[in-house]
């Protein structure tokens, strides 16, 4: 049998680990499959210690307020979201209001439908987080009235620092990866590193598509905003009534009326009455016909019947 160098039995060991790490990942699905990543992770913690703690210092009595008091603070990031129905008198006006006061905000609209005419428009309005309550108060400003109102806050902060720590640990995995590569001296390690390594740059670049997709919309809030117009009142439907107007009308139904029968008084006499009279001559004449022919039809003589 040849004997493995130790670069050889490093590969297979690398390889073994990777098939067993695979086999118990999908007993959970929090568990990485990176044979380098609690190993990278144990590196990052010892560092960690090693710059927190000098040559000579005791350590052994520090307790968890200690650490506490060292880290940083974490941000809160939250994502808002919400939709907003206002009354408006005039639709067009509203819009140029609610474009012209987002742009002072510092944001967008990032779509538009509106409908022709005066029949509503709605808008997607993208605006910084810090000032999403500021965006509230100019919508009720607006000349109209708010109907609906509807705010919903999703706070993320936790899924940020645990997709961060994700790809700490992959990057981490990423370097340990291309040691091993330069290391590697046969064509078939090569391979088996550099597909393990293909696999961890795609994982990391989908976290990070994640993490800024998420960051995006924790830093731009979206508010969705209906712009209704108002439904004419009874005074309004009042001033455009006419009675002149509505006289004309009924006056011109009337004498469309009169037209209609005196069409069809001159169709009668020129069409209709000599038809009727011809038909009325004939059947006279078929009439005094029959009654003739049976005028000079002989009558039957009576027989004599003998007395009783």
């Amino acid at each position: 049998m040849h004997q493995l160098t130790p670069m050889r039995r490093c590969i297979m060991l690398l390889l073994s680990t990777l098939v067993i790490a695979g086999c118990s990942s999908s007993a959970g699905s929090g568990a990485s499959a990176d044979p380098f990543e609690p190993a990278a992770s144990a590196a990052m913690e010892d560092r960690a210690a090693d710059a927190g703690s000098g040559p000579g210092e005791d350590t052994s009595g520090a307790g968890p307020a200690s650490g506490e008091g060292n880290a940083a603070p974490i941000e809160q990031r939250i994502i808002k979201t919400g939709e907003v129905s206002v009354e408006v008198a005039n639709v067009s006006a509203a819009v140029g209001s609610v474009r012209a006061f987002v742009l002072e905000l510092g944001g967008y609209v990032g779509g538009s439908q509106a409908g022709s005419g005066d029949e509503g428009a709605t808008l997607t309005l993208r605006i910084p987080a810090s000032r999403f309550d500021e965006a509230l108060e100019r919508l009720r400003a607006l000349d109209g009235e708010v109907v609906v109102e509807a705010t919903r806050e999703s706070d993320v902060t936790r899924q940020l620092i645990d997709l961060g720590a994700r790809i700490a640990n992959l990057e981490a995995s990423e370097v340990s990866y291309r040691v091993l590569l330069e290391r590697a001296e046969r064509i078939d390690d090569v391979l088996a590193v550099q597909s393990r390594l293909d696999a961890v740059r795609g994982e990391i670049e989908q976290l990070e598509a994640q993490l800024q997709e998420i960051e995006g919309d924790a830093d731009l809030s979206t508010l969705t905003v209906s712009l209704i117009p108002i439904a004419e009142p009874i005074a309004a439907v009042t001033e455009t009534w006419d009675p002149g107007v509505q006289l004309d009308g009924a006056l011109a139904s009337l004498v469309g009326i009169g037209h209609g029968l005196l069409n069809a008084l001159i169709w009668f006499g020129i069409v209709w009455l000599p038809v009727l009279l011809v038909l009325a001559l004939l059947v006279l004449l078929a009439l005094r016909g029959f009654l003739e022919v049976r005028r000079r039809l002989p009558i039957p003589a009576a027989r004599d019947v003998p007395p009783a």
